[in-house]
């Protein structure tokens, strides 16, 4: 753990570190310049619910190096617990200042998830801006038979930092299975960053989805995301009540 990360809160058995995008970026910058392994992971309402029943989903965020707040409502989940994130870190946001940053430090970026396709076109927005960032991309549908190919172009390209957005859990499961066999400084799970930077996913009003996000989200999906944001939420902040009422002292 790189020691200058604060130190991580406790949400519902998740630990979180209490960082903002400045303290995000700086800790990447280290990690991606040191010879050891380092991960990176996120938490939404989502990812937390889907840790509250899955172990191993669970471990492995615990087992990452850095775990940082990526929705409003895991920031008021916590704030309810009186505990701090000082704020939400969301990848549509930060990829452009990831990109300027690895420009300038002439690192080599692989992105992989999503369907063919879409990750190339979000690496050519980048491109469109970034003329000189060095980014190779791959998509997340590989049968178990193939994922060797795709480790071998991932380590032929030599990157610092390895982005993975598959959703969750599905691009946790991959890393935990692939970390150890992939010599790279930074792996980084990401979600849909790619859909929203490729233009496929609409984030919704800007005004909305800088505030709340999910339902930016609801509102421009809303078959196939009322269950996770509605029933979801819910489930959450009903978790988070019962660790209230569970830590206030008696009497």
């Amino acid at each position: 753990m790189s020691g200058g990360l604060p130190a991580p809160v406790d949400v519902l058995g998740v630990h979180v570190h209490p960082v903002d995008l400045r303290g995000l970026l700086a800790t990447v910058a280290d990690f991606a310049e040191q010879s050891q392994r380092r991960t990176i992971a996120y938490v939404n309402v989502h990812v937390m619910n889907l840790a509250s029943s899955d172990p191993e989903l669970r471990a492995f965020l615990n087992g990452v190096d850095l775990c940082y707040c990526d929705g409003e409502g895991v920031r008021m989940g916590a704030r309810l617990l009186q505990k701090e994130l000082p704020t939400r870190i969301t990848g549509a946001d930060w990829i452009w200042e990831l990109a300027a940053l690895a420009q300038e430090k002439s690192w080599r970026i692989f992105w992989v998830g999503g369907e063919p396709g879409v990750t190339a076109e979000a690496a050519a927005r980048l491109r469109q801006v970034f003329a000189r960032l060095q980014i190779a991309c791959d998509h997340g549908f590989y049968p178990p038979e193939a994922q060797g190919d795709l480790r071998a172009r991932i380590h032929q390209f030599a990157p610092q930092i390895l982005l993975v957005g598959m959703g969750s859990p599905t691009q946790e499961r991959w890393v935990a299975t692939w970390r150890d066999h992939l010599d790279v400084p930074v792996v980084w799970v990401l979600g849909a960053t790619a859909d929203f930077l490729s233009g496929r996913v609409d984030r919704g009003p800007a005004w909305l989805h800088q505030r709340q996000e999910w339902l930016a989200r609801l509102i421009t999906e809303p078959r196939r995301l009322w269950r996770r944001y509605l029933i979801g939420n819910s489930r959450f902040f009903l978790h988070i009540l019962a660790e209230r009422l569970r830590s206030e002292p008696e009497g």
